[in-house]
C-alpha cells in the first residue's frame, strides 16, 4: 500500500506540473474526437480474500502494455475499450508440514477493460467500468527449507479459473499526444473453479501506472 501511494503521488506531481505548463498555451478542445493509442507501464498487484489459514500475501511489480480506443459520445462523455497484456501476482509466506516457505506467483493475463469516460476538461478523463481477464500463464517460484522449485501452468490439477470478471477505474491525464494513466482494479470472482483448488484461493487487486501515445 505504501508503494502504491508513493507511485500515485509521484505521478500526480508530474502530471500536475505538466498540465500547469500546457494550460499556459492555447490548446484545441479534442474531447469530441476519436483517438487510438498504445501504452505501457507497471502493475503493483496483490491478492485478497484468501481462505488459507496461514497465508500472508505481499505486493509485487509486473509489466502492462497494450492499446486503447477513445470513442466520444458528445463532448463530456465517451467509451474507452482497451486490450492489455498484464502481469499480476503476489509474494507469500506461510508454513507447510511445519516448515516455513516463501512463494512468488506471476500470472500473465489478457485484460479487456470496457470503460465509461467522463471528460470534465480536455486534459482529464475519469474512467470506470467492468474488466474481463483471461489467464494465459502462471508461474510459481517456491522456496521452503531445502526445497526450491519452479512450476508453470499446472491448471489441470488445481482447477484454476481462466476467465475472470473484475472492475477497474482511474484517470487519464492528456498532455497533447501523451496520455498518463492511473488505475486501480480488483477481481469480482475468485481464481479457483469449483472449489477443488489446493492452491490459495484469492481475488486479484492491482494498481497500474502507464504512459501512452494517442494518434
Amino acid at each position: 500500500m505504501k508503494k502504491a501511494i508513493l507511485i500515485i503521488g509521484m505521478v500526480t506531481f508530474v502530471v500536475t506540473n505538466a498540465i500547469a505548463q500546457t494550460d499556459q498555451l492555447p490548446t484545441a478542445d479534442n474531447r469530441d474526437k476519436m483517438f487510438m493509442g498504445i501504452k505501457g507501464g507497471i502493475n503493483l498487484s496483490n491478492v485478497y480474500d484468501s481462505e488459507g489459514k496461514d497465508f500472508v500475501a505481499n505486493s509485487k511489480f509486473g509489466f502492462a502494455a497494450g492499446g486503447f480506443i477513445v470513442i466520444p459520445i458528445g463532448r463530456y462523455f465517451g467509451v474507452q475499450p482497451e486490450v492489455l497484456f498484464s502481469q499480476k501476482g503476489f509474494k507469500s509466506t506461510g508454513t507447510f508440514l511445519g516448515n516455513s516457505y516463501e512463494m512468488t506467483r506471476t500470472t500473465n493475463y489478457i485484460d479487456v477493460p470496457l470503460l465509461v469516460a467522463f471528460k470534465p476538461a480536455e486534459t482529464v478523463s475519469l474512467l470506470f467500468g467492468p474488466q474481463f481477464s483471461y489467464l494465459l500463464k502462471q508461474r510459481d517460484n517456491f522456496k521452503g527449507g531445502t526445497i526450491s522449485s519452479t512450476q508453470e501452468d499446472e491448471f489441470s490439477n488445481d482447477n484454476i479459473r481462466k476467465n475472470i470478471y473484475g472492475l477497474t477505474g482511474g484517470a487519464d491525464f492528456n498532455v497533447d499526444h501523451l496520455v498518463i494513466g492511473v488505475r486501480a482494479g480488483w477481481d469480482v470472482k475468485r481464481n479457483n473453479g469449483d472449489g477443488t483448488s489446493t492452491t490459495p484461493r484469492y481475488k486479484n487487486m492491482w494498481y497500474q501506472v502507464t504512459l501512452g501515445y494517442r494518434f
